[in-house]
């Protein structure tokens, strides 16, 4: 099983943000001392890449230090080069588990990616460019697929993607998230489930397992792309909701199994975790890809 990363430097952020993106760093050497044979860097996701789902002046102006302050306070991090590389080198690494899981591996993984905030238009919630949008649209351009499946379980809504995918039938949008949590304005995917405050690992599996059923069912996909947020659990500091760590890896071979037994090849990016404990995060994360590497086999 393939496994793909960003090989950039750390981001210059001020103190309050730094947060978001610790996790990365810990959980890549997590994986280098278990699978390091499996590791590939990820190449950069070029313009024509990016603006299969950006705007184009959306990506002139970020990529050329034009991005106004207001804009970049609605990201949540400061505008730099180092952010603008590392973020396409995110899409990259979502581009690459797409190509392997279609090539025959059936499971591929991104270490970052997830970042479903994102509209054509603007970046917001820690997100400049939709890997999940870019990366369907490209498999699509390649002719490696006809159609494509999100299936996302960040504790936040994938307000970004939903949008990007309004009026596109061949792309289909799942998100299963906090009902009360950010974003505060939904957009309306191909199907939404809103949980409330608190839910646990029970009624979460069950609302998941239906949510899957129908949307592999509509969807009719060529490849499913899973956002593997480690935020619904009960120690994020951003999440409402109370999964524990066995009923996040539950829910990972939830999908896994969902899609095999339906044909689906499934590319893997890991999305949000901002827990009180880094090392939960580090812990569910390096969960999901563990699975995602047995179920390869």
């Amino acid at each position: 099983m393939r496994i793909y990363y960003s090989d950039t430097f750390a981001l210059p952020l001020p103190e309050g943000h730094r947060f978001p993106i610790a996790k990365y760093a810990l959980l890549r050497e997590q994986v280098v001392a278990e699978r390091s044979g499996d590791l590939f860097i990820a190449e950069a996701a070029a313009d024509a890449d990016i603006l299969r789902a950006h705007d184009r002046d959306y990506l002139r102006r970020m990529q050329s230090a034009l991005m106004e302050e207001r804009e970049m306070r609605r990201i949540g991090f400061p505008w730099s080069p180092q952010l603008v590389e590392r973020s396409r080198r995110s899409v990259g690494a979502t581009i690459g588990a797409c190509r392997a899981a279609l090539a025959g591996d059936g499971f591929a993984v991104s270490l970052a990616g997830g970042t479903h905030h994102a509209y054509a238009d603007h970046g917001e919630g820690y997100c400049v460019f939709n890997d999940s949008a870019i990366a369907a649209r490209v498999m699509q351009a390649e002719g490696r697929i006809r159609r494509a499946l999100i299936v996302d379980c960040d504790v936040h809504q994938g307000n970004g993607t939903a949008a990007i995918f309004a009026e596109d039938e061949t792309i289909f949008t799942f998100s299963i998230h906090s009902a009360k949590n950010y974003p505060f304005h939904k957009e309306r995917s191909h199907l939404d489930i809103a949980l409330d405050d608190g839910t646990g690992d029970e009624a979460y599996l069950v609302a998941l397992e239906d949510g899957l059923s129908e949307a592999i069912e509509r969807s009719r996909a060529d490849l499913a792309i899973y956002l593997a947020g480690a935020d619904p659990y009960q120690g994020d500091r951003l999440g409402r909701l109370k999964l524990t760590k066995d009923g996040l890896l539950a829910r990972d071979r939830l999908v896994f199994e969902t899609c095999r037994a339906a044909g689906i090849p499934v590319a893997i990016t890991m999305a949000g975790g901002y827990g009180r404990n880094i090392a939960d995060t580090v812990e569910i994360h390096a969960n999901t890809v563990r699975l995602a590497a047995v179920m390869s086999v």
